[in-house]
């Protein structure tokens, strides 16, 4: 099957209308060189190759030198070199990269070159990638804050400029207060109570009711003698009646003293009386409590007809 088809070319024909004529299939190298070198403007049995400005330009883009260019030519070409196209790789080469263009993402300049060659010379603006591209100006790879930052930390006093090259100022940053949550509104009056007060306070008032309004002994009521003031019962009383309370399970009024001097009356339902203390449940209160005999100003028993 491969003795059927051409044997590859190593020459083309160059022509005076920047053209140059392939008469059969190419040798791999020179085909990818032509390719470069010029564009392919027709296919058929013969390849037609034009040049152009744009192609010889690509050519040098890729490495290929002037002189580079005319010995390729000349070795491959079966006619010679036509003096418009040799002009024409001159003319390109001689304006290629007159023209440069780079990347930079900063910028230095200083009128002082010694102060440049300073910061060049110091390893640590290794890290910035400064570049001199005149006597008086470094580019940098790095963002122009970084570089702001660097410098300074390296001793310099370098200014940011804007991109008119005016000297940019910046405003120290103002430490304010941070802003402050609106206070709760005070309520007029007092607070609602919610139920736990509410069902406290009914509770107090009902123990004080059953031990202002309860019948005693020595209430003229009951029909016995008293006037209706606190108990005075010596220890002794206070302890046996106590004592006999928590026997029976009877309820007992007594008047009570407490730390800060305020006196009070209760009606307690005694639970226990040992080492000088009396343990009961407190009417008033409506909670088991433990009292100290000695503050127990008196006792009294209640009415036989109180519920």
């Amino acid at each position: 099957m491969w003795e059927l088809l051409p044997e590859p070319l190593d020459h083309v024909l160059l022509q005076a209308d920047l053209t140059a004529v392939a008469p059969g299939p190419l040798e791999r190298p020179l085909a990818d060189t032509l390719g470069v070198l010029a564009d392919v403007e027709s296919k058929g049995g013969a390849t037609v190759y034009r040049f152009t400005p744009a192609s010889v330009r690509r050519a040098l883009d890729a490495g290929r030198s002037a002189s580079d260019l005319h010995a390729f030519l000349a070795t491959h070409s079966r006619t010679p070199v036509p003096q418009p196209l040799a002009y024409l790789i001159d003319d390109m080469a001689r304006r290629h990269g007159h023209l440069r263009i780079g990347a930079a993402s900063a910028y230095v300049r200083c009128d002082d070159e010694a102060v440049l060659n300073e910061i060049l010379a110091d390893k640590r603006s290794q890290e910035f990638g400064l570049r001199r591209i005149a006597p008086t100006v470094l580019v940098a790879q790095t963002d122009p804050a970084s570089l702001l930052t660097g410098l300074r930390a390296m001793g310099f006093a370098p200014a940011a400029e804007s991109a008119e090259g005016d000297v940019l100022i910046s405003r120290a940053h103002a430490h304010r207060t941070p802003p402050r949550t609106a206070p709760e509104p005070v309520p007029d009056g007092p607070p609602v109570p919610d139920a736990t007060l509410l069902g406290a306070a009914i509770r107090a008032i009902r123990a004080g009711d059953l031990a202002s309004t309860a019948p005693r002994k020595d209430d003229p009521a009951a029909g016995r003698p008293g006037n209706g003031t606190l108990p005075r019962t010596s220890s002794a009383e206070t302890l046996a009646t106590m004592q006999a309370a928590v026997m029976t399970g009877e309820a007992v009024w007594i008047g009570y003293v407490n730390a800060e001097g305020a006196a009070s009356q209760r009606v307690i339902a005694p639970i226990r009386v040992e080492g000088g203390f009396v343990t009961a449940y407190d009417h008033t209160a409506d909670e088991v409590r433990t009292y100290p005999l000695h503050r127990v100003t008196g006792v009294a028993e209640l009415a036989d007809d109180q519920p």
